[in-house]
């Protein structure tokens, strides 16, 4: 089975693009698309028919209260068991969070909420790692999990152009690293790092200062997999080469 996930940073503007999203999700051709930072509200999708599918794609949306901003979408070709929004009834107000149950695995798609200049928000972004790590560790003891998402840190020093001059900026703070190994440790794995320890490569660039072309960018885009999955990967990837947003997507196939 084929996952890919993808910070579309507003999915209405990259469907305008002279490739578009769709031409794109047509392409990469996944079993499961997840999206994060929709920047839309139920009322703005367009592209679902009257049985809320697009193709043989069921969808499912979670959205911010807040117009244009934050936001998760999930394109399943498999129809799951349940659905379930937000994580433990929280964050549903900034819709971080879907969960898909199947069968034999629990997919979630996440878009972790950003620390902010100065870490203004970092008090809420430990206390939203803790609830994140009890709840994947509940999905984990009933059966495999594969996790995906804009998690917005940057874990190691490999995993961003610029170590030295970001270790306290937001997304590559002591904190937020430190909360990114406890999830690890308390039972997950890096895919990406996994199949390919030493590779580097990147999944966001600012937007500021040609960063893309001169591939000063960060790893932040991910796929966790509880351990029972590591021997299943086929293929991990981070597609630089498809642009749109400021993130590319990542994907992972699984012998499923």
């Amino acid at each position: 089975m084929k996952f890919v996930s993808w910070n579309v940073n507003g999915l209405r503007a990259v469907i305008k693009k002279e490739k578009g999203f769709f031409e794109i999700f047509e392409e990469m051709n996944a079993d499961f698309f997840m999206i994060q930072e929709t920047k839309m509200q139920e009322c703005d999708v367009t592209f679902l028919d009257e049985n809320n599918m697009y193709k043989d794609y069921y969808v499912y949306m979670s959205s911010a209260i807040k117009k244009g901003y934050s936001g998760t979408l999930i394109f399943s070709k498999i129809k799951p068991n349940k659905v379930v929004y937000g994580i433990n009834g929280k964050y549903n107000e900034e819709g971080r969070a879907i969960t898909l149950e199947f069968d034999n695995f629990y997919l979630v798609d996440l878009y972790s909420p950003n620390s902010q200049d100065e870490l203004r928000r970092i008090d809420f972004r430990m206390e939203y790692e803790d609830d994140l790590r009890e709840y994947l560790n509940q999905l984990k003891a009933n059966k495999s999990v594969v996790m995906c998402g804009d998690l917005n840190v940057a874990h190691n020093e490999i995993d961003l152009k610029n170590p030295a001059t970001n270790h306290f900026n937001p997304g590559f703070s002591d904190q937020e690293r430190g909360k990114f190994q406890e999830l690890l440790d308390s039972g997950f794995i890096d895919s990406f790092r996994y199949k390919y320890p030493d590779t580097v490569k990147y999944s966001w660039w600012s937007y500021r200062a040609f960063a893309r072309a001169k591939n000063v960018g960060w790893r932040i885009d991910y796929f966790i997999i509880s351990p029972d999955l590591k021997e299943k990967i086929i293929e991990c990837t981070i597609e630089n080469d498809i642009f749109g947003s400021d993130h590319c997507p990542v994907t992972i196939e699984l012998d499923l």
